[in-house]
């Protein structure tokens, strides 16, 4: 190379920071523009335009790395550390509590079908061999008691 390379990083420079909008990023890809003109310096043509062939360069990295940052995302919007390790269980505890409270307040024979269908998974069938009922009985407790829990349950505004 018969052309000094370091009178263009003034020019390299500008120009990267213009592609990349950022100082830090613009620095990094004239490092990266330098390196490959270093690397393949043998296909350099002697007597043409060394700044020319240093933007190519430049502009070929740039969208060779935009390539590659939309298909590797670093993580940074959904980076693990930001997440909380513990989600706060507050919540669940006061509408637990509320839950407790209104199941409570319920007839028996609703919480205990509530329960058996609702909480344990029974069928309505095994439901009713449990509470020695029949089957419509339980349905008609099931839905009574999904009514009063929704009734106990909805928010205020």
């Amino acid at each position: 190379m018969s052309d000094d390379i370091l009178v263009y990083i003034p020019a390299l420079r500008a120009y990267a920071r213009a592609l990349c909008r950022s100082s830090l990023d613009g620095d990094d890809l004239v490092q990266e523009t330098l390196l490959r003109a270093i690397e393949h310096a043998r296909q350099y043509q002697p007597g043409t335009n060394m700044r020319a062939w240093l933007f190519t360069i430049m502009r070929n990295r740039f969208f060779t790395n935009c390539k590659k940052s939309a298909r590797e995302r670093t993580g940074a919007a959904d980076c693990a550390s930001l997440v909380p390790q513990v989600k706060p269980d507050q919540e669940w505890h006061m509408q637990a509590t509320e839950l407790h409270d209104a199941l409570n307040k319920m007839p028996v024979h609703y919480r205990e079908a509530i329960i058996l269908v609702g909480a344990l998974g029974e069928t309505y069938i095994d439901a009713a061999r449990i509470l020695d009922c029949d089957i419509g009985t339980i349905k008609s407790r099931v839905n009574r008691a999904r009514g009063i829990l929704r009734k106990a349950l909805e928010p205020t505004l």
